[in-house]
């Protein structure tokens, strides 16, 4: 019995006795908890699915890995063990059928059991102590527009985490989440689940039944960003949504109050005059306790800070229960958003999202010049200002006190060579100033004829910009490909198709570092990874070991100096226009024939699967020590690489591994085998056999394979090997076998009349693969 029939003729039965899909409200569903890693070439690695899950009044209980009944039920314990951990679950179920293994997570306790709990049993067994909010969120279910968007195992957990503290009394909370994870999303479902069970201030500590729903204010920095929050939450009915503008309160003469999810940022709320024209917040106008909730997104980016403009708003509505939103874990420069908040009941990494595969994998290119510092010459030319005699200028001068346009033109040059000038771009640059000299610099180096291919999206832009920025997040335009900016897009930015990220300036705050690589991790169709173009060492930031970590406890504050405190640590400026350059900024023109000496090198970093960076050859030495748990010896090597089954799943143990298709692209290179068969790259690492390129293994091979086969079946073969030489192995996927066929032969009626039935025909192909892949007679 296998484990589908074990599935439906024993584990299946034994759940509907014991009431699961029988009880209301009660179900067993089968999740995929991530779709797995993206490896590159369109693959991912092996999806991670639980068999069942089980829900009652829509709350996930716990998780049950099936085996068949032929095997032991010990070989399902350790996934319904890290299933039950990622999805948060109290309780983790291993079965073959005969017999039920049961694990309390909380408690350590496991062994073997008798029968399944009912869904009322689990409940009790989960939820020892009654919770009536508890209760009331757990019978609203999540809006799912009928089943299109389920929530992420994460963004359940959060749901979920949040609701918990609420119901425990709780008013001020935090989520931690990587970039492009949607946060969004699980604001949603939280307002969601709050109005529909009608929680409140005002009867949330008190005793019996609701009176009213709540009223929820989202808060944001960026316009962009309260809209993309205003649109996704568009399954409330109109008339409980609100969208507060200056201008709809100056044309109303009064803030909006008649809704129940009201949307806006902090820039509007702290604006505002009185009769005299004397400052009057906005937020004033409402009462202190209006809200009942209010949802901060960003919180780290200074709401939560003492002296901060927007921590008026927050202390103002201190009654409300406050949840903030923040992709940043805990250093010194953002310490007062966790004192504030507290720590995190849910935390989402960086690393994690890219390892299930819900973010898109990255890779750095460092690029060094021969101009990254400069020290005047006479036979330099001053434009502007006064030069210093014998002063380095470095990366944090450039484009701020020194300008030298032959600088960035080489820049621009370098870069543009080295992406595909189609690819959706963005290019942060020192200032407004500068991202309007490397916007014209790139559209005179640029191949499109289009004369929009590059615009500057900055605060100065005003109006066109944004609506620039809204046309290049469409992933159906093209125009504009590449954007310029300084810091206006370092948030806010849900362009899903973006392939480059250029740092043209150093980025000194860890948060905007994080924030900024969160710009090309959001998954689109066709994009297996994105590239950071990187020419001012922001990489370095790699290195530090809190850059993806779990949240940390600030250092603890050093003593005075001089007798002076030592002040708050500094937090990230809010964005807006840049700060004037000074009127005396130095601008070189280089003596003739010094641009044409200019020179850079390149070097490419790839990310491991704990998201430490490793170069080609570490990436080598790394991949040496684990791939005896891959295969034993070079005849178990040739086995699997021999039929595309097994070599589907030796790659897929790869890519769990962290070594994806970029990353192996990298390693052939560093090989010098970029013409090989991976075969041969990973016979070279374990055994030291010289690679053959694949022309030549085919070339080699042809003879011998094809004295098997008939004149068409050999006149088919010899056409997949051309293909095999030229492609690479993926030309050997059974997948693949349609298209080879359609490009021989035209139809698959054509096929069959040449080379026989459907299954002569596979068998050939999946035959000669053995012969191709033989022992070698080499020295």
């Amino acid at each position: 019995m296998n484990e589908a029939e074990t599935r439906a003729e024993l584990i299946d039965p034994a759940l509907r006795e014991a009431g699961w899909g029988v009880v209301d409200g009660s179900r067993t569903r089968r999740e995929v908890i991530a779709p797995g890693r993206l490896m590159g070439k369109g693959k991912r690695a092996r999806a991670l699915s639980c068999d069942y899950v089980l829900v009652y009044r829509n709350t996930k209980l716990a998780t049950l890995e099936a085996k068949a009944a032929t095997k032991s039920y010990t070989e399902g314990v350790g996934q319904a063990k890290d299933y039950a951990a990622r999805l948060q679950c109290r309780f983790a179920y291993a079965s073959n059928g005969k017999q039920i293994y049961r694990i309390d997570m909380s408690t350590g306790a496991e062994g073997l059991v008798d029968a399944y709990p009912t869904p009322q049993e689990l409940w009790d067994a989960t939820f020892a102590e009654a919770n009536r909010w508890r209760d009331r969120f757990a019978a609203v279910a999540y809006e799912t527009g009928g089943g299109r968007f389920e929530p992420r195992y994460y963004q359940h957990n959060s749901i979920e985490r949040v609701l918990e503290a609420i119901s425990e009394n709780r008013d001020r909370v935090l989520l931690t989440l990587a970039t492009g994870t949607g946060k969004t999303a699980i604001a949603f479902q939280i307002a969601w689940k709050l109005f529909h069970a009608r929680w409140n201030l005002s009867d949330w500590k008190a005793l019996g039944q609701p009176t009213r729903h709540p009223r929820i204010l989202f808060l944001a920095d960026r316009n962009i960003l309260a809209d993309q929050a205003y649109n996704s939450f568009s399954a409330f009915d109109d008339g409980a949504l609100a969208r507060i503008t200056p201008s709809d309160i100056k044309k109303k003469g009064a803030v909006p109050k008649n809704a129940s999810v009201f949307f806006t940022i902090f820039q509007t709320f702290t604006s505002g005059t009185d009769a005299n024209g004397d400052p009057a917040p906005y937020f004033g106008d409402y009462p202190p306790d209006f809200f009942d909730c209010i949802i901060i997104d960003e919180c780290h980016r200074g709401g939560a800070k003492d002296e901060s403009e927007w921590r008026a708003i927050l202390d103002y509505f201190a009654p409300a229960v406050q949840i903030g939103l923040t992709a940043t874990p805990k250093r010194k420069n953002n310490a007062d958003t966790y004192a504030y908040f507290g720590q995190p009941v849910y935390t989402y990494s960086l690393k994690e999202g890219i390892n299930d595969g819900y973010l898109t994998p990255f890779k750095v290119r460092q690029i060094g010049t021969t101009i990254d510092e400069y020290v005047y010459t006479s036979d330099d030319a001053v434009v502007e200002g006064e030069v210093e005699d014998g002063k380095r200028y470095t990366e944090g001068d450039f484009n701020r006190t020194i300008e030298i346009r032959e600088r960035e033109a080489y820049r621009v040059r370098t870069f543009m060579d080295m992406i595909d000038q189609r690819e959706k771009t963005i290019v942060f640059c020192a200032t407004q100033e500068h991202a309007g000299i490397v916007r014209d610099l790139i559209n005179q180096v640029k191949t499109s004829t289009n004369p929009n291919y590059c615009v500057r999206v900055t605060a100065s832009d005003g109006a066109i910009g944004d609506q620039w920025l809204r046309t290049f997040q469409d992933n159906d335009k093209t125009i504009p490909t590449i954007l310029t900016t300084s810091q206006k897009l370092s948030t806010g930015v849900d362009a899903r198709n973006v392939r480059n990220i250029v740092l043209m300036r150093p980025v000194n705050s860890m948060i905007e570092f994080k924030q900024i690589i969160g710009r090309g991790t959001r998954l689109f169709d066709g994009k297996d990874y994105f590239t950071i173009l990187d020419f001012v060492k922001a990489y370095e930031h790699f290195n530090d070991p809190e850059w993806d970590g779990e949240p940390l406890a600030p250092e603890p504050p050093k003593g005075p100096r001089d007798g002076k405190p030592e002040g708050d640590p500094p937090v990230l400026p809010e964005p807006g226009p840049d700060p004037e350059p000074p009127k005396s900024k130095l601008v070189i023109r280089l003596a003739d024939g010094k641009e044409r000496a200019f020179q850079h090198i390149s070097a490419t970093t790839f990310w491991s699967v704990d998201g430490r960076p490793m170069s080609a050859q570490q990436f080598i030495e790394e991949l040496f020590g684990q791939l005896p748990d891959l295969f034993r010896n070079e005849d178990e090597l040739r086995a699997l690489w021999s039929q595309p089954d097994t070599r589907r799943e030796l790659v897929e143990g790869l890519a769990e591994r962290g070594f994806t298709g970029e990353a192996l692209d990298g390693i052939r290179r560093a090989a010098d085998a970029q013409d090989s068969d991976l075969f041969d790259v990973l016979a070279f690492i374990a055994y030291a056999r010289p690679p053959l390129k694949r022309s030549e293994r085919a070339n080699t091979r042809r003879d011998a394979i094809l004295s098997r086969y008939g004149d068409k079946q050999r006149d088919f073969l010899d056409f997949v090997l051309a293909q095999y030489a030229v492609v690479g192995e993926s030309e050997l996927d059974d997948g693949k076998l349609p298209a080879l066929l359609e490009l021989k032969y035209g139809t698959p009626m054509d096929a069959v009349r040449e080379l026989g039935s459907v299954a002569e025909i596979r068998s050939t192909f999946l035959g000669f693969q053995r012969g191709l892949y033989g022992g070698e007679n080499r020295n």
